[in-house]
């Protein structure tokens, strides 16, 4: 199947199925990292931080990403050009359709006991692939895979660093802009990439 087309084929499926927002198309671009090898899951954790710092939503933004990086490494500039905006189109068309059909059937059942229900279930589906996103991010970003015992498991620089921004976003209310700078710095400074 030609790239292109493969391409939009998924991130429709993902635009499709992850419901409640960008983060909970996590799970499922891992399961296409792992299929396709478009990109790594080292590579998706960089996504996660550049599209959580890029305007827009990240669902989106990480669908244009893949899109641009996968379409320019197998075709140059124009094919990343075109993998960006297949990709992204992909993603979004799903909830446009979904959103189309929604607003011309909810009015007439949105006090239906069914409706309220589904969307009663819709929240906890959606909490439960958050989750798992939180703890997918968590286990690459934190935990060291070929660590001989169990005490070296987990990188003490990226936990500190972590923990001394959590409490600072808690402890001194700032704009969030200052906190994803302060991360970057200390990733350069220290060297917490490599």
């Amino acid at each position: 199947m030609p790239l292109f087309l493969t391409m939009f084929i998924e991130f429709f499926k993902v635009g499709l199925f992850s419901v409640g927002g960008g983060l909970a198309t996590l799970p499922f671009l891992f399961e296409i990292a792992e299929k396709y090898g478009w990109f790594t899951a080292e590579e998706l954790t960089n996504m996660i931080a550049v599209s959580e710092s890029s305007p827009g939503p990240i669902g989106v933004n990480m669908a244009t990403y893949v899109g641009f990086t996968t379409g320019n490494a197998m075709y140059g500039i124009i094919g990343g050009i075109m993998g960006g905006i297949i990709t992204t189109i992909a993603l979004i068309t799903p909830s446009v359709i979904v959103i189309l059909i929604i607003s011309v059937i909810l009015e007439k059942f949105k006090e239906n006991k069914f409706v309220k229900y589904t969307f009663y279930g819709l929240r906890a589906a959606v909490a439960g692939l958050l989750a798992l996103s939180v703890l997918s991010v968590f286990g690459q970003n934190f935990l060291v895979a070929d660590a001989a015992q169990i005490w070296e498991m987990v990188d003490y620089r990226k936990a500190v660093l972590f923990a001394v921004l959590v409490f600072m976003v808690f402890k001194l209310k700032k704009h969030p802009i200052l906190y994803i700078g302060i991360g970057a710095a200390a990733g350069i400074l220290f060297n917490f990439g490599g």
